[in-house]
């Protein structure tokens, strides 16, 4: 069976670089500091009028924006931080069925 992939040439640009949104604006800097406080801030209605998953959806953007360019250190430190939003958006979630 023939190979049906298309051969078009790689881009050397991605979609990503495109995307442009003026949803929200995380402070200047913010995924250069540490864990605790890039989950802390982008858990906060200042930044992530929506909520904690919000935040966890510009860090995602973020972490596959850097793409390879990111260093072995930096990435580390974005995946922790998306763990600690992640635990924080669970506990909004809860507390809002409680409330519920």
């Amino acid at each position: 069976m023939p190979n049906r992939q298309t051969s078009r040439p790689k881009s050397k640009k991605r979609w990503v670089a495109k995307v442009t949104t003026d949803s929200t604006h995380p402070p200047e800097g913010l995924f250069t500091m540490d864990a605790a406080t890039i989950a802390r801030t982008l858990a906060s209605k200042r930044v992530s009028p929506k909520g904690p998953e919000s935040g966890m959806r510009m860090l995602t953007y973020f972490i596959n924006r850097g793409g390879r360019g990111l260093s072995a250190s930096r990435r580390a430190e974005l995946e922790k931080a998306k763990s600690l939003l992640s635990k924080r958006a669970a506990a909004a979630k809860k507390s809002k069925r409680k409330a519920a």
